[in-house]
């Protein structure tokens, strides 16, 4: 007998600091996500793109699975997600669940750090709304982001949370292919009355900088090596999540999540994974430049390497809440005429559309880029000359996105001295070789690769790469949590690795 499985996702990565939220339009669009797309047509759009839902799709055809697709929509991250859009969409999604009747499971496709307007645990609240709607008797499981801040709210709403083991995100379909084979093992025990798996959680006590998470660089690559070593026999499944530290409430910070066969087991694997962490804390932090600096280095190099330079331009990630166009890194790149130069992506529709006004060819005086409000930023007020236009549709077809149709609207490739830039009129993370290319440069052929991106990029430019700095220009997301205004967090959690324990304002007062 098949099961049925109401499928349905939603993602969003809030940064709270950041200068911009995430309206209905910008899930409709998707950015660095496919399109909102909804019911059948989600199981031709989802396949061969690397996202969790494409993983549990493909499970399911291969199971059998009576699946009944209801929504999926993603946004680039962001500042907060506005009631309306969050409102409208986990509305649709629940309607569509209570609508598929007689379900046997739930496969939700999540991120896992979603903060809307009036819900500080996005997920929690979404996860706990389903729970109440479909009962006891249907299992729920989640896929999630390395970066997910999960709550105890998720953990008990779910009968499982499977999150990514890479960053960069190579394996965002793969998870969604674990967590929909937990979920048919979860939906076989119930129909043949097991014992539900035991649960673990722990919270560790210090938020880790995104720069310095990469699971291709230690001690990433050893503590997710030892997740997956922990999982097997009587430990069905095993997450360790970061965190994204950019969220100013109470369940921000790392996590992990075992199930176990007995408690005894889920925690036997528990405290193994969170020990590792807690000894790897002193060696979880990296080493940055200022612009000027970063840009000498890389010059520096240069001079005798075989392949480009790339300068992660990390305060200004658009997967990290950046709108992508602070102008820091430029300044520094022309001051220090730097040659065989490119930055990318300059998000700045009206300067794209000056652009394509102007033509091929053209030199346009504009103000580029500067406008989100970031102390220490400006509009970089200069003469550029006009080298390529594009309507901005393409195929991103590296290792992140993993053949992902992109639409960054018209967009253009602009140059100053010998600096270029990539100026596109949507946002999405410089994750992809072909984010440049599609406005006619060359990334292999560059010197100097400008990325405005902390760590994604990796995944991509890792082999081109002669080697990789990180730049610390004016952005909305600092490389150290510490930096952070933080009113909400839970007492005491460290700031970053060995750092200073946060007090709220009222514990503060109140210290002698």
């Amino acid at each position: 007998m098949t099961f049925r499985v109401a499928l349905a996702g939603f993602l969003h990565e809030t940064n709270t600091f950041a200068p911009s939220k995430a309206r209905m339009a910008d899930f409709v669009q998707g950015g660095g996500y496919m399109p909102m797309v909804r019911g059948d047509a989600m199981i031709p759009r989802s396949k061969g793109i690397n996202l969790g839902i494409g993983g549990a799709i493909e499970f399911g055809e291969s199971s059998g699975w009576n699946m009944v697709p209801v929504l999926w929509a993603g946004a680039i991250p962001s500042a907060h997600v506005t009631r309306d859009a969050y409102e409208s969409i986990t509305d649709d999604i629940i309607s569509g669940i209570a609508a598929a009747e007689d379900l046997d499971g739930v496969f939700l496709d999540l991120h896992g750090a979603m903060v809307a307007e009036h819900e500080d645990d996005g997920e929690g609240a979404f996860l706990a709304r389903v729970r109440a709607l479909v009962g006891p008797d249907v299992m729920i499981a989640a896929a999630l982001d390395l970066h997910g801040n999960i709550t105890a709210q998720m953990v008990e709403a779910a009968d499982v949370l499977v999150g990514f083991r890479t960053y960069p995100h190579v394996d965002m379909a793969d998870t969604g292919h674990r967590a929909a084979q937990q979920l048919d093992r979860l939906m076989h025990k119930l129909r043949h009355r097991a014992a539900p798996d035991a649960k673990a959680f722990r919270r560790l006590p210090f938020l880790v900088p995104i720069a310095w998470q990469s699971t291709s660089a230690e001690p990433g690559r050893a503590l997710y090596d030892l997740v997956a070593d922990c999982e097997g026999g009587t430990i069905p499944s095993t997450s360790f999540f970061f965190g994204f530290p950019a969220a100013d409430f109470p369940g921000c910070g790392p996590t992990v999540i075992c199930y176990g066969a007995t408690q005894a087991d889920a925690d036997h694997a528990a405290d193994t994974i969170e020990q590792a962490v807690l000894d790897a804390e002193p060696v979880l932090a990296g080493v940055t430049y200022d612009p000027d600096a970063g840009v000498i280095e890389a010059m520096r190099l240069a001079q005798t390497a075989t392949k480009p330079v790339v300068i992660a331009d990390t305060q200004d990630n658009p997967g990290a809440g950046g709108d992508s166009n602070t102008t820091g890194m430029l300044r520094a790149l022309v001051r220090n005429k730097a040659r065989r130069a490119a930055l990318g992506n300059m998000v700045d529709p009206a300067a794209a559309a000056a652009a394509h006004a102007g033509g091929e060819g053209a030199r346009i005086t504009i103000a580029l880029g500067g406008f989100s409000n970031i102390p220490g930023d400006a509009p970089y007020e200069e003469t550029f000359t006009v080298e390529k236009l594009s309507d901005g549709k393409f195929i991103a077809s590296g290792p992140f996105y993993g053949g992902a149709p992109l639409d960054m609207g018209p967009s253009a490739c602009l140059r100053i001295d010998d600096v270029r830039i990539v100026v596109t009129t949507n946002k999405a993370q410089m994750a992809d070789q072909e984010m440049y290319r599609f406005v006619g440069i060359e990334p292999t052929q560059q010197a100097i690769l400008v990325n405005k991106s902390s760590v994604h990029f990796r995944a991509d430019f890792d082999p081109i790469a002669e080697t990789i700095l990180t730049c610390v220009a004016p952005g909305p997301m600092p490389v150290s949590p510490a930096s952070l205004p933080f009113t909400n967090l839970a007492p005491g959690i460290r700031l970053e690795p060995l750092g200073k324990p946060f007090q709220p304002a009222k514990v503060r007062e109140l210290a002698p």
